[in-house]
């Protein structure tokens, strides 16, 4: 005999608590393996003229890691949509702003 599965239509709010900081970025890099997508964000300050010498002779500039969060693969095409509403709804309201892709 065949089971009924109960349905329960949910909707998932954050839960804020003044424990969860607040943090600044300004550099992501995403990478990614078969089941999930790593995002690393990073606060890119101006070189400081060690850091520019450096940078000169290696190509390299290293960013501070404010935070590194890994996603389900299956999340992804969800979390883009979500980015590309949000996105719209802020030029409907700001305009496209200074440094904007589009």
């Amino acid at each position: 005999m065949a089971e009924d599965k109960a349905s329960v239509n949910f909707t998932v709010v954050p839960e804020d608590s003044p424990d969860v900081p607040r943090v600044y970025s300004n550099f992501c890099a995403i990478q990614n393996s078969p089941l999930d997508f790593t995002l690393t964000f990073c606060e890119m300050l101006p070189p400081n003229e060690r850091q520019l010498r450096e940078a000169q002779s290696s190509h390299v500039v290293k960013a501070p890691v404010r935070a590194r969060l890994v996603v389900p693969s299956q999340m992804i095409p969800g979390l883009i949509a979500a980015l590309q509403d949000n996105y719209r709804g802020f030029q409907e309201s700001y305009g496209a702003g200074k440094g904007s892709l589009h």
